[in-house]
């Protein structure tokens, strides 16, 4: 598993993640994973490895006079979000870790965690501190990916980059899509101590203008920047034109029509509560 506690994006890397990654990818399941939770007028809400801050934003709007919060490991990610107004409710954004929650218990009415729990190091200890922190009559909803093989242009990307990297290129983004079932989700949930367990399968169409567009984001807005971190500008380019092309080359052409690069992409998204 990759521990989301070593994800640490510099430079200009998280200001490209929230300007094409966010409106391409996560606003997406942002507002879908929000819409699930039901925030009202006045709630307080936890929203678990924020990165740059969609959902807590997209929440914050709807529990105006409420309060939001947005915690995350990442200082880049939360200088981000810090920087991206907000026309809802208040946001407080504090540097924590999922596994030692700073907060006292029972202190949400609502916890959120959008595609976060893949990959904390101990996802059992990080539920039980959701379960803590949540109301007696809180709710819960996260979301995960499912199997990298439902998603096809992840799927074709990862393959270009062991093939053009070698083998194991693709780790960190593998990782994302470490839940092969809903179940492995559902029996999580409920191990931790969660009630009215509900996991839905969903479907987001995905679309980049272009296989290099995504590939580029992938390469450059993402924790994989590591993978290129050491090559000049010119090797940078080149290698990921080359990830592009094979990527092009492994995908179905129905996803490269019109230029463009769009594909459906899969998760396991999750509703709960702290007891029946």
């Amino acid at each position: 598993m990759v521990d989301l506690h070593h994800w640490q994006l510099d430079g200009s890397a998280p200001e490209l993640y929230e300007k094409y990654l966010v409106p391409a990818i996560t606003a997406k399941w942002a507002n879908d994973l929000v819409g699930r939770a039901q925030p009202r007028a006045g709630e307080s809400v936890l929203d678990i490895a924020c990165g740059t801050g969609i959902v807590a934003r997209i929440a914050s709007r709807r529990v105006r006079p409420g309060h939001v919060t947005g915690l995350d490991l990442n200082k880049g990610m939360l200088a981000v979000a810090r920087s991206v107004s907000s026309e809802g409710a208040p946001i407080d954004w504090i540097e924590g870790s999922a596994l030692d929650l700073p907060f006292e218990s029972g202190a949400f009415d609502v916890v959120l965690c959008q595609l976060g729990l893949q990959f904390f190091p101990d996802q059992e200890r990080a539920l039980n501190e959701m379960r803590r922190v949540l109301s007696p009559i809180g709710r819960l909803a996260l979301s995960v990916y499912s199997p990298i093989e439902r998603t096809p242009g992840a799927n074709a990307f990862v393959s270009a980059l062991d093939r053009v990297l070698g083998p194991g290129a693709s780790q960190i983004k593998r990782g994302e899509h470490a839940f092969k079932l809903p179940k492995e989700l559902r029996d999580l949930l409920t191990g931790a101590g969660f009630a009215n367990v509900e996991v839905y399968t969903v479907v987001q169409q995905i679309a980049f203008p272009s296989v290099l567009d995504y590939v580029s984001f992938q390469l450059l807005a993402t924790p994989m920047a590591a993978l290129l971190s050491d090559r000049t500008t010119d090797d940078r380019e080149a290698a990921i034109e080359t990830i592009a092309s094979e990527t092009a080359r492994l995908s179905d052409p129905t996803m490269l029509e019109d230029g463009r690069f769009s594909f459906p992409q899969e998760a396991y998204v999750a509703t709960a509560t702290p007891s029946s």
